[in-house]
């Protein structure tokens, strides 16, 4: 989840999405629905990373996880998108990962922000 953060502060879209699975099995919940595979969770946070965008950066805090299954996992955090000492929306989630030949991978993602 470090590495994931620290892409998206880099402005590394692809590093960000590098540990959601390549596929349409993938999902995505979040303000505007559910979202079925790494293309179109791509295409939702491309504009986030265009150039000249403003992007917030990102960090992650109270991470939980525990296995549910043979080769699956449950991960649930806090993310916090902050600028300076602001924070500018936070919010949790809920990441099912599957233990694949590349490694752990997100293979359900649901975030949800939190009212501020």
């Amino acid at each position: 989840m470090t590495e994931s953060a620290e892409a998206w502060n880099a402005g590394d879209l692809d590093g960000f999405l590098y540990w959601y699975k390549s596929g349409l099995e993938t999902t995505y919940i979040g303000s505007s629905g559910l979202i079925h595979g790494w293309d179109a969770i791509r295409a939702r946070y491309a504009p986030t990373f265009e150039p000249g965008a403003e992007r917030d950066s990102l960090r992650f805090e109270g991470l939980e996880t525990r296995p549910v299954g043979p080769g699956l996992g449950l991960a649930t955090a806090r993310y916090v998108l902050f600028q300076g000492d602001s924070i500018t929306s936070e919010g949790v989630f809920t990441l099912v990962l599957e233990e694949t030949a590349e490694g752990w991978r997100i293979v359900h993602d649901h975030s949800s922000a939190l009212a501020n």
